[in-house]
């Protein structure tokens, strides 16, 4: 009995350090919450005020319209872009890692292989001058394709495929092909639908990594009539000057979605990202 007394203390009070660590990182966007309620002045004066003064929701009527353009566009291509650009880039590495996983010795692969690698340490930042140059000479700046196709490049993606498929035993893969399946029927009737977890947690963490880039867009596109929310939110932070009311109503029209689609499915993702990281 008196053994249990400490432990039961113990967990108290560790659950007592993580509600406390939970509350101080989710006070941020409470504030930001809050503060999409409040007058410019108010939120200067008192910016430590828990609870909004009233319940207001006019800013987000001031606020549609930014740069010219009307918000809905700029929704419109926050989730026409981000979903084009998960679709083929699960599809791409997941063909990719496959093929370099059944033929490693292919010319080349290997050297791909650790490329992907290295791009997952590589800053966008670095990537300005050469996608610029690229995108010139396809005919693609300005363009949804030549957004979509940069967007799609997915090393994190690639590497929990390729992971996930050197996990499958060899003898599925062998069994298929002595009963005569070609390597399409394997891979479409046998690997994909084995890989359908994997591959939904791969669809949502490129969603989410997708939906917050802002920097890709701005340098491919040409005109506002390309631009993202996150991309919005950066040239509201310029035109609107200190409107920070219309900055933080903007900057919750941005993350409210993915933060409710990670909340719904981060079970998923954390299992995900751990199975991907099992084997390498």
């Amino acid at each position: 009995m008196n053994d249990m007394r400490p432990n039961r203390l113990l967990q108290i009070a560790a659950y007592a350090v993580a509600g406390v660590t939970s509350a101080l990182f989710l006070y941020p966007y409470w504030w930001m919450l809050v503060s999409a309620l409040r007058p410019t002045r108010a939120i200067m004066g008192n910016p430590l005020r828990f609870f909004p003064e009233r319940f207001d929701l006019a800013i987000f009527t001031e606020i549609g319209r930014i740069g010219g353009v009307e918000l809905s566009v700029y929704a419109w291509n926050s989730v026409l872009i981000t979903t084009l650009s998960t679709l083929l880039s699960v599809a791409v590495t997941a063909l990719g890692a496959y093929a370099l996983v059944r033929r490693p010795d292919l010319p080349g692969f290997r050297l791909l292989r650790y490329g992907f690698l290295v791009t997952i340490m590589y800053p966008y930042m670095l990537l300005v001058i050469p996608v610029y140059l690229v995108m010139f000479k396809l005919g693609l700046l300005g363009s949804y394709a030549g957004i979509i196709l940069f967007l799609a490049l997915g090393p994190i993606q690639f590497f929990l495929f390729e992971q996930f498929f050197r996990a499958i035993p060899g003898e599925v893969i062998e069994a298929a092909l002595i009963d005569g399946a070609s390597e399409a029927q394997v891979l479409f009737r046998i690997v994909l639908p084995m890989a359908a977890p994997i591959t939904a947690t791969v669809a949502l963490i490129t969603f989410l990594l997708n939906w917050s880039q802002w920097f890709p867009i701005l340098v491919v596109s040409r005109t506002p009539d390309t631009y993202t929310l996150p991309v919005a939110l950066l040239s509201m932070n310029s035109e609107l000057g200190s409107n920070f009311q219309g900055i933080m109503a903007l900057a919750v029209l941005t993350t409210l979605p993915v933060a409710v689609l990670f909340l719904m499915a981060q079970k998923r993702v954390m299992a995900g990202m751990a199975s991907g990281a099992v084997k390498g």
